[in-house]
């Protein structure tokens, strides 16, 4: 579940090992490349980060990052 805190939209996602949360980045980045809209990310074994804002409107959480969010929980269904 995405929250919002400190200007950004985060959430954390836990997979069963590295290969699926590096698969999992590489369709988020698919993603984010179509939508002109990057993400800040960490990634440490089969965890994955992800803060959304964006930086054109002042490093804030606009529509964008809600759009990215759900086209990001729609790659996990």
């Amino acid at each position: 579940m995405w929250t919002e805190n400190n200007n950004n939209l985060y959430q954390k996602f836990i997979f069963r090992d590295f290969s699926e949360a590096f698969a999992f980045m590489t369709r988020v980045a698919f993603l984010a490349e179509q939508m002109n809209h990057h993400p800040r990310w960490t990634n440490v074994y089969h965890t994955v980060e992800i803060w959304l804002n964006t930086h054109d409107a002042g490093d804030v959480v606009t529509e964008k990052d809600h759009q990215l969010a759900a086209a990001i929980d729609r790659l996990l269904k």
